[in-house]
């Protein structure tokens, strides 16, 4: 007889990181409500800072127009109006969705591993997305539409996440810090790769390559928040409801497996899924690293390690992080807008030093 495991008889292995208790149920629902006031209000901030400044009333007035007309008295110009409704509130919009999924991913990621140092970047999945992408904005062309960019980016994340099981397999290279080593070898190679395809290009289009290979926001319109908002809402509920099966893997195999779990096969349906949302995310936004690695150890400290509490608060904590990140890029050099992965970068790379150093202390 099969039986679904529950946070209490499945504690996750990476609760173990945390330094702080698990909060009661009403702080819990407190900081829910304050994370998700602070969400609104990152969404206003990143509308209204920019080249030019835009006060948060006209934001909202905007808003509030838009969504009913006539609600609120017109006394902006068109220009500020285009500027709230067409460039920013998507742009921000895309950045909160982006910035969800890959903390959703990597949390997911380091349960299904059991290893604390896993993300989409760090495991090839992001270089295999961006590798579709490139094929699709270089070679094959737009043959299906505005739907050929994700669908090239998940067979691409999908194929990167099969060739680093493959050569685990082959490698014997199945402990947690050897698959994130493989990881990061299939990674070089798949951007090895991708560079090729750069090489054989158009060279005129090189410069709509870089915006995939460094991480960008900027091409976000209305049209694009469709598909990264389904399927980041289908990703998220169907991980929700396997949260106790998450748990469970992060103790161990046989664990899993005599609670009723067919392990080899969630696991590669956890990477399918995890593909899906990546390729979709990098189709939209480029690049971007280690989200998935930092949000969900600094989620940890806070909910613990039930994988119930830990999806969705990653996902709030993911999506304000990546908002204010974007805001660094647009202003720390203004007018220019430095590329989002590069903020990113900087930020996950000192994380994750602090991340080993944590670790090695704690063994």
């Amino acid at each position: 007889m099969r039986t679904t495991p529950s946070p209490e008889t499945a504690a996750p292995v990476l609760a173990t990181q945390a330094r702080l208790p698990a909060l009661a149920r009403p702080v819990r629902q407190g900081l829910w409500g304050l994370g998700l006031v602070a969400l609104a209000l990152s969404i206003s901030a990143a509308v209204s800072i920019g080249a030019v400044s835009i006060p948060l009333g006209t934001v909202w007035g905007v808003i509030a127009n838009r969504v009913a007309p006539g609600l609120v008295t017109t006394d902006w110009s068109a220009g500020r109006a285009a500027i709230v409704w067409d460039i920013r509130l998507p742009r921000a919009l895309l950045a909160a969705l982006v910035g969800a999924g890959l903390a959703l991913v990597g949390a997911v990621l380091q349960s299904v591993t059991r290893n604390p140092l896993a993300d989409p970047h760090l495991l090839g999945i992001s270089s295999g997305a961006a590798f579709g992408a490139i094929l699709a904005l270089l070679h094959t062309g737009m043959f299906l539409g505005l739907a050929t960019v994700p669908l090239l980016a998940f067979l691409g994340a999908l194929g990167s996440t099969a060739l680093v099981l493959s050569v685990a397999s082959f490698a014997q290279a199945t402990s947690a810090d050897r698959l994130v080593l493989t990881g990061v070898a299939v990674s070089f190679i798949v951007m090895a790769l991708a560079n090729v395809l750069i090489f054989l290009g158009d060279p005129r289009a090189a410069h709509t390559v870089v915006f995939w290979m460094l991480g960008g926001l900027g091409l976000a319109q209305w049209a694009h928040l469709v598909w990264p908002a389904l399927i980041l809402a289908g990703a998220a509920i169907w991980f929700r409801a396997v949260a106790g099966s998450l748990n469970a893997m992060t103790i161990g195999d046989e664990t899993a497996s005599t609670l009723g779990i067919p392990v080899a096969r969630f696991r590669i349906t956890c990477f399918v899924v995890a593909a899906l949302v990546t390729g979709v995310l990098v189709a939209f936004s480029g690049v971007i690293g280690f989200v998935g690695l930092m949000i969900p150890h600094i989620v940890r400290l806070v909910v613990g390690g039930d994988n119930a509490r830990v999806l969705p608060a990653a996902m709030l904590v993911g999506a304000i992080f990546l908002v204010w990140a974007d805001i660094i890029a647009r202003t720390i050099m203004r007018p220019e807008d430095m590329p989002i992965g590069i903020v990113t970068g900087l930020i996950g790379g000192i994380f994750f030093i602090w991340l080993l150093r944590r670790r090695s202390r704690t063994q």
